[in-house]
């Protein structure tokens, strides 16, 4: 339940989202839907794995979000003889110089910092990948018996290259599922791909001004899991997760027809999570419907798993995920659901004929 002292807080971050788009739009061309999917899950404290083509300027997007952000940022490119201690640190020998004696000491690794980059994360091989398991759930680092604690936010925003597959590693299911967002990178419409070729040509940079710190960051997030959900809206959010699932009796003919695995409960919480984050970005104080459809696509899409009928027959998991939308009614009307909400604001926003 939001108290009167966060309604301040939820509109400094709708206000400090506003402010952050605007900075990136001096760097990025366009990519709106991405952009906003990006923070949402950052502010969710969620990662990310981002998909597309070479080009798209996924690395450059990532860095510019931990400058507007002024978090510390660490970028590692992944490759095949990438070893798990290049990720997470190694201990060495150091000695004493006024005692002669010898002790071990931890040198952290790059994965110590706020928003970490792994770029084309698929490109190395499984036991790398999974170095990273650890700090994604529990944001600390084990070596040598010892618990190093993550840097707070912490933030792990992988990118992966669809088209090159021969001589990759796919991240396994278990590692997918600590994504929160499964985001796809598509090309810019023929105007957006001018301004890129105009603004990249000449010999002009322009820079971002810094937003929010650390702290900054660390309060808004837990501001955003305040933020209420009422019963229904969970429950839709639970049911368009449970439809995923072939096995249930009540999924319909076409999840039955061409997926093999579906989501998990961290679905369902990252539905909710999700649109928490995305309500509060856009300065509402609940959760709508209309919020838990706008990130299932970015939720689902890498938890649902397709069969060989949905391969041959080119049924994509988003395809799935569209029709099982438009398959799961609504649970109120949208009037039932605003007056639902509005029992969930702190007094200080309701109206004197409420109270």
């Amino acid at each position: 339940m939001l108290e009167s002292g966060d309604v301040q807080a939820v509109e400094n971050l709708h206000q400090a989202y506003r402010q952050i788009t605007g900075e990136l739009a001096r760097v990025i061309v366009g990519q709106q839907a991405v952009i906003e999917q990006l923070l949402i899950a950052m502010f969710a404290r969620g990662h990310c794995l981002l998909v597309g083509v070479p080009g798209l300027a996924k690395t450059m997007m990532i860095r510019s979000v931990a400058d507007a952000l002024t978090l510390q940022f660490s970028r590692i490119q992944f490759t095949p003889d990438l070893m798990p201690s290049d990720i997470t640190g190694t201990e060495v020998i150091q000695e004493d110089r006024s005692t002669g004696t010898r002790q071990l000491r931890f040198l952290p690794g790059p994965v110590f910092a706020n928003i970490v980059l792994a770029d084309e994360i698929n490109r190395t091989p499984p036991k790398t990948q999974a170095a990273l398991l650890e700090a994604m759930q529990e944001h600390q680092v084990t070596a040598g018996g010892q618990r190093h604690v993550l840097p707070a936010p912490f933030f792990v925003l992988a990118t992966q290259n669809p088209i090159e597959q021969e001589g990759t590693y796919p991240l396994p299911e278990a590692q997918l599922d600590r994504f929160m967002f499964h985001v796809m990178v598509d090309y810019p419409d023929e105007n957006e791909e001018l301004e890129i070729v105009k603004r990249t040509t000449t010999d002009t940079e322009a820079r971002i001004a810094a937003t929010l710190d650390a702290d900054q960051i660390t309060e808004l997030t837990r501001i955003v899991r305040k933020v209420p959900v009422a019963d229904h809206i969970a429950r839709y959010a639970l049911r368009l997760a449970r439809l995923t699932r072939s096995q249930q009796p009540e999924a319909p003919d076409f999840v039955r027809e061409y997926v093999m695995w579906g989501a998990g409960p961290r679905a369902s919480q990252y539905l909710v999570l999700g649109a928490k984050a995305r309500a509060v970005l856009q300065g509402r104080y609940h959760v709508s419907q209309d919020d838990i459809r706008a990130v299932a696509l970015p939720v689902l899409r890498h938890r649902i798993k397709t069969n060989f009928a949905a391969d041959a027959e080119g049924v994509s998991t988003d395809d799935i995920i569209r029709r099982l939308i438009d398959f799961l009614p609504r649970v109120v009307d949208p009037a039932e659901d605003d007056a639902d909400a509005r029992k969930h604001l702190p007094n200080v926003l309701r109206s004197a004929d409420d109270r």
